[in-house]
């Protein structure tokens, strides 16, 4: 099954490393024009260097004012993925106001925001509503919005936030064909995965509940992602697709 985005624009947050940096190189060589969103300058730089055909920009999106103005003249969009996200782990009763902050601005409140931008037109000329074309977002999930996981109180609920806010867009923007669903990956294998799950007996403990014995590869989710925004899911919409090789169904 091929998958063109020919004439499409795609925006990726979290671009620079990871999920986000594959999916960004993946829509490109799918013929989409890509702009690439991270906070990090050297992880822009090197992929723009890998791909020269995508636009960088670089911005802190915890920060609601200096994204607004670092997307205000990247043109329209057509195509959203909502990577970016940040992982604070700690036991339930060690949680401070600030950890729990920062990661609710970064996983939802960040999501909500580029979104809204992407859709609406304030400050992305010509937003998906305004020109009448529809479009597709994506939102990174976990499968941890739908299992509880030790030290992981705020990140479970940050995901359990976002696959509701997936749901509710999906619901308002139908109307205007803008397709709205979320991936629900297990453990990924990017770079950070390999490195926190290596040591195979804390491996275990995840990959025994998994019924195809394995984590994920990032060209798993990458896949998934690619689906859900293209036509071939043109009747997809509102759906959280665990990428977790059974982990959810057990």
């Amino acid at each position: 099954m091929e998958i063109s985005f020919t004439g499409k624009r795609a925006l990726v947050t979290g671009a620079g490393k990871g999920i986000g940096r594959a999916t960004a190189l993946a829509l490109a060589r799918c013929g989409a024009k890509v702009v690439a969103v991270t906070r990090t300058q050297a992880d822009l730089s090197s992929l723009v260097q890998e791909c020269a055909s995508i636009s960088p920009v670089c911005v802190d999106l915890a920060d609601w004012g200096a994204t607004e103005v670092a997307l205000r003249d990247i043109g329209p969009i057509d195509l959203l993925v909502n990577n970016a996200a940040c992982a604070s782990l700690q036991p339930f009763l060690e949680v401070t106001p600030d950890q729990f902050n920062h990661s609710f601005d970064v996983n939802v409140k960040a999501v909500l925001h580029v979104s809204q931008l992407c859709v609406s037109g304030q400050i992305v000329a010509r937003g998906m509503k305004a020109r009448g074309s529809g479009g597709s977002i994506v939102n990174l999930s976990s499968q941890a919005s739908q299992c509880a996981l030790r030290d992981h109180a705020v990140y479970c609920a940050t995901k359990g936030a976002l696959d509701m806010l997936t749901k509710v867009m999906a619901l308002e923007l139908g109307p205007y064909q803008i397709r709205v669903n979320s991936v629900n990956p297990t453990v990924v294998m990017t770079e950070m995965g390999r490195l926190g799950w290596s040591e195979p007996e804390k491996a275990k403990t995840i990959t025994s509940r998994i019924p195809l014995g394995r984590f994920a590869e990032v060209e798993d989710v990458v896949n998934s992602i690619l689906f859900l925004l293209s036509d071939k899911s043109n009747m997809t919409n509102g759906v959280t697709l665990p990428v977790d090789g059974g982990f959810l169904a057990c």
